[in-house]
């Protein structure tokens, strides 16, 4: 087991934040979290359930941390860091849970101060929900945590920052940060735009009401609608900052799609079967992966926190 913690700040505290503070505080992980965000609603929230103090800047919120948790959205990281760089103890980790690495370790790099061990970091766990109260203790196990380490990483520091995310059931990976925007630009991004664009499709075709579209959702349209309800700030920022690569995909997906239109425009059954049966694979391989069940409802039962 990792050893504890002194001080952890959590700087955003929403889904990621707030779970991470359940995990930490079950597993005994650290002694006193302070936290920060902009809202007094939210911070009230998290002293409340979570945090043994919440600060009303970020500057103050680090101050003697010895981790830094970064869980804004990506596209106010630099300036975040600006403000709480000054107040920076030496030896602190530092690290962020955005799902692009390039822009924020372009962001966020040029205000770490020496002595200061920035590590960036995506854990690939979620939910649709957001805010303080939807964080839960067990978000992180068996699920994958990807660091992309810079040149000139200290090894103690990003040893130590690994052994506290195993700790709390993660599964830890190293990736170099222009492979990794492009990995989740495939895994996450574009099928959350595509998510985002069929809900619309949806909501503007009218020769489908909205009411049937509410009443007949099956379990296709009903998961497009769990994923378009994620954060729109989140996500805003990541298709803005990881641009290159979601077009990339994007544009591949559009030649498959129209693949796809030809062939069922000709009738081309078989081409259709085959392409379907190597889909299906990959279903098999996730199954395979222990990343999800092959149970009905993607292996959720009644009431359990959706992953």
């Amino acid at each position: 087991m990792s050893e504890a913690l002194p001080r952890v700040a959590l700087i955003g505290l929403g889904l990621i934040a707030s779970s991470m503070a359940h995990a930490l505080r079950a597993k005994g992980l650290v002694r006193d979290i302070t936290g920060y965000a902009r809202s007094a609603e939210t911070r009230a929230v998290a002293l409340e359930l979570f945090c043994d103090r919440v600060t009303e800047s970020a500057a103050e919120a680090v101050k003697e941390a010895d981790l830094i948790v970064l869980a804004v959205p990506v596209g106010v990281m630099g300036e975040i860091t600006a403000e709480i760089a000054p107040h920076l103890k030496p030896g602190a980790i530092v690290t962020d849970v955005g799902s692009v690495k390039g822009a924020v370790i372009e962001a966020v790099s040029p205000h770490i101060p020496q002595g200061v061990h920035f590590i960036p970091g995506h854990p690939l766990a979620g939910t649709e929900y957001s805010g303080p109260r939807s964080g839960f203790a067990t978000l992180f196990e068996n699920r994958w945590w990807l660091l992309t380490p810079l040149e000139g990483q200290d090894p103690a520091a990003l040893a130590r920052l690994r052994a506290l995310l195993e700790a709390i059931g993660a599964n830890v990976d190293e990736m170099e940060a222009k492979r990794h925007d492009l990995v989740l630009a495939v895994v996450s991004h574009t099928p959350h735009l595509i998510a985002y664009t069929m809900v619309g499709v949806a909501d503007h075709l009218r020769r489908v009401t909205h009411e049937e579209v509410i009443k007949y959702s099956a379990s296709g349209f009903r998961d497009f609608t769990r994923i378009a309800a994620s954060d729109p700030t989140m996500w805003r920022d990541v298709f803005l900052t990881n641009k290159d690569a979601v077009l990339d995909i994007l544009g591949r997906f559009t030649e498959e799609l129209f693949m796809l239109q030809r062939q069922i425009r000709m009738g081309e059954g078989e081409q259709l079967h085959a392409y379907f049966s190597r889909t299906r694979a990959i279903r098999r391989g996730i199954i395979d992966a222990g990343q999800d069940t092959s149970a009905p409802d993607f292996g959720r039962a009644a009431g359990q926190p959706k992953a």
